[in-house]
């Protein structure tokens, strides 16, 4: 009786995720991330220009970060502790979240282009709350993850079926070819970025490598359409190849990139004593924060970025290895991808390796949607790391 007592007790303890020593690690170098991101957007904020007196400090991008910071932390403490399962689907189909997400992100998609606010020649943004606290959404961002995540719940519904062409494979290609075909017409590099975390989730899944190429016979001329339809698209291709060839006719933002990243030398110039923020370097608080934490701190602030970029890549694929279960482990894994990718091509395009870009730096760029989509994600990373053998065993300790 005392035995059957004693196990009915671990089960229950077992049923809750228990923290361990992984999802630790990662929620340390998310939170150094996310405080490196306030504390330089906070800096690359200040500005000399003639308006800028007339600001209120709530109308500033360095307000919205210092708001959205803390709504960061707790939503990843919050998702953290919703099971990751509860998104399979696995079931029937109406109780499963994902199902919802996933016509939620079809209908935002479409609202964004009709009813979207035009920033920079684009639709991207919903706005939510017009007037001086300004609020905007970016349903491409939700859509990102929302792909990631049905994907991977797809992949383990179906199993070892992916490698069935016609009812397996095609359904998930349209699925996802959709909502890329939404996102491409105003954002080229969310299109380009989801389609390729499909791909790669599908080819860990188990799909048949041949089955992969198929796709590409529509990908491919769709995405020179659109570029070629797009003079902004293609004059920036055009820019990036003839810099490489004769090192001319870098684009301005590039150059300022270069000039902020060379200025800034071993150690930096000093936090908050930067220049190229009054002005020369366009995006500052967003796709090219980067720079001005190489300028600001120098080599040794670059490297502090890419040593958490690296720790959260190394402890993120722990979790995928660790992970018990399929869904766990291609959700775990479209996570991590997805925030390495899109970090090494946002320091890939300040660095002038890759052709200009809006790709925003996870966790430390301007941007209330990205950070705290991202948040939520990793909540979920968190929770996967916490059910894995590690944590079965601080339990039986």
């Amino acid at each position: 009786m005392k035995t059957e007592c004693q196990n009915i007790r671990f089960y229950e303890r077992a049923a809750e995720p228990v923290s361990s020593a992984g999802d630790f690690a990662i929620e340390m170098v998310v939170l150094l991330l996310m405080a490196t991101g306030t504390v330089f957007v906070y800096s690359a904020g200040a500005t000399l220009a003639p308006d800028a007196a007339r600001l209120r400090f709530y109308e500033t991008p360095m307000f919205k970060q210092i708001v959205f910071f803390p709504l960061a932390v707790g939503i990843l403490l919050l998702m953290k502790r919703v099971d990751y399962r509860l998104f399979r689907l696995q079931g029937p189909l109406l109780k499963s979240p994902t199902f919802y997400l996933v016509i939620f992100s079809f209908i935002s998609l479409a609202a964004v282009l009709i009813f979207g606010e035009e920033r920079n020649q684009s639709k991207r943004w919903l706005d939510l709350m017009p007037g001086p606290m300004y609020l905007s959404f970016q349903p491409s961002e939700l859509t990102k993850w929302v792909m990631i995540l049905f994907v991977a719940a797809y992949l383990d519904k179906v199993g070892e079926q992916i490698q069935d062409f016609k009812r397996r494979f095609i359904p998930v290609c349209c699925i996802v070819g959709l909502a890329v075909g939404l996102i491409v017409i105003e954002d080229f590099g969310t299109g380009l970025f989801i389609a390729l975390l499909t791909f790669l989730l599908l080819w860990i899944g188990g799909a048949r490598w041949w089955h992969l190429l198929t796709p590409l016979i529509v990908a491919v001329p769709g995405f020179i359409a659109a570029v070629m339809l797009s003079p902004t698209r293609l004059n920036r291709i055009k820019r990036f190849f003839s810099f490489l060839l004769d090192q001319e006719g870098l684009p301005y933002q590039a150059q300022q990139s270069l000039r902020a990243i060379s200025v800034g030398g071993l150690w930096g110039t000093g936090l908050g004593r930067g220049v190229f923020k009054y002005g020369h370097l366009p995006e500052d608080t967003t796709d090219f924060i980067f720079a001005v934490i190489a300028e600001e701190m120098g080599f040794i602030g670059a490297l502090w970025v890419l040593l958490l970029f690296t720790l959260f890549l190394v402890f993120g694929i722990r979790v995928v290895l660790r992970c018990p279960d399929r869904f766990g482990k291609l959700l775990s894994a479209g996570i991590v991808f997805s925030i390495g990718i899109q970090a090494a091509v946002n320091i890939g395009v300040v660095t002038v390796v890759l052709p200009t870009k809006g790709i925003p730096l996870p966790f430390v760029s301007a941007g209330g949607s990205s950070l705290l989509l991202t948040a939520a994600a990793t909540g979920i990373l968190l929770n996967i790391a916490m059910q894995s053998p590690e944590s079965e065993e601080v339990l039986q300790g």
